[in-house]
């Protein structure tokens, strides 16, 4: 018994000692922020919330990082979930920005911080901060890099029709993002403020007549629905004709479209030009092949630290580094916000860009 008993007292011991040492490891944590992703689909928001989650830790907080896979209340539940665990602050890709009004409401009662993240987060006051890139830009570049593919532009640099091909006409069809997402306004006004003074002068032609927004917006960015559309258009407008360029501003769309000019009779060869966005492997594995002529990179390793920033002022009761207070206005507020500046990416530039920085390994693309 006493041999017993001796046993039972150097275990609890242990125990104990154990707990101590556990404890300052635990205290350390200066505590939770919530990271809400949108989908897992798409590799980019995988390596954005890799890159937001080993920032904090690196600061010394714990996170609690989740994907909704592009389904709304999941997304709430999962924010009602990281208040009830206590977070301090969450930052928040939304899947639609105007859809978490009550949650934030919840989140601003229990004074904890939000941070928009890349998707404005509209219709409520209960934002605080946002990080994102200059959207705007982003669509000026998908245009014009359209544009040169086709040598309507002779460079990046060119502000009008300058290049080898300059007159046209060129059959160019026309893709925006979902309509949920506020971005998607920008990307697509950026880049109509470059195309329509074209369109006007018929240098370029949309033989579908699909022009506005609400016709060629893609709802949650699903490259599924992009490959419909086009597999439509081709059939009602390209029966006798050529398309030779497609505005399509994210690499998913692009992919869904390649894939339905394929299946009507579309090679690499006659490919059209075809723009993009996010430099995905593999798009970026096309642009190598032909089948796709650019890309737009936003380095989100450099978005992350971003809103890292913001999250570790904010909770050090110091005011975030921002660089725009006028631009993003969500239907309530103009959040302040820090705007990074976005890439054009084409086969000229994509091994300086993406793999000697690191975003890319070469051994991805095969």
């Amino acid at each position: 018994m006493i041999k017993k008993l001796t046993t039972v007292l150097a275990v609890t011991a242990m125990a104990v000692t154990g707990l101590m040492v556990a404890a300052p490891a635990q205290a350390a944590s200066k505590g939770l922020i919530g990271v809400a992703m949108p989908t897992q689909s798409s590799t980019r928001w995988i390596s954005d919330g890799n890159s937001i989650k080993a920032a904090l830790v690196k600061l010394g907080y714990t996170v609690d990082l989740q994907y909704a896979e592009d389904d709304i209340p999941t997304q709430v539940s999962q924010l009602e979930g990281m208040l009830t665990k206590g977070a301090k602050a969450l930052i928040i890709a939304s899947i639609d920005g105007e859809q978490l009004t009550d949650v934030l409401a919840k989140a601003k009662s229990k004074k904890v911080p939000v941070i928009a993240y890349d998707r404005l987060i509209r219709k409520s006051a209960n934002v605080d901060y946002y990080a994102t890139f200059d959207n705007f830009k982003v669509g000026v570049q998908q245009a014009t890099s359209l544009l040169v593919g086709l040598g309507v532009f002779k460079s990046e640099a060119s502000t009008k029709a300058d290049g080898p091909k300059a007159k046209g006409p060129f059959n160019v069809e026309l893709f925006a993002g979902s309509p949920d997402d506020n971005n998607a306004t920008f990307f697509f006004n950026g880049a109509m403020s470059v195309l329509n003074p074209l369109i006007k002068s018929k240098v370029i032609v949309v033989k579908s007549g699909q022009t506005a927004f609400t016709k060629v917006a893609t709802l949650r960015w699903d490259g599924a629905v992009a490959q419909k559309r086009m597999e439509d258009i081709l059939v009602s407008s390209y029966a006798s004709a050529k398309v030779n360029g497609v505005l399509s501003p994210y690499d998913g769309l692009s992919r869904g479209i390649i894939a339905a000019l394929t299946d009507g009779g579309y090679t690499t060869k006659t490919m059209p030009i075809i723009s993009g966005q996010d430099a995905e492997v593999l798009s970026v594995k096309a642009m190598i092949k032909g089948d796709q002529y650019s890309t737009i990179f936003k380095d989100t390793r450099e978005l992350a630290k971003v809103a890292v920033s913001m999250a570790d002022a904010l909770l050090k009761g110091k005011k975030p580094t921002v660089n725009d207070t006028k631009t993003y206005n969500n239907g309530v507020k103009v959040v302040p916000s820090f705007l990074l500046t976005p890439y054009i990416v084409t086969t000229k530039n994509y091994k300086k860009v993406l793999i000697d920085s690191g975003y890319i390994k070469a051994a991805d693309l095969g």
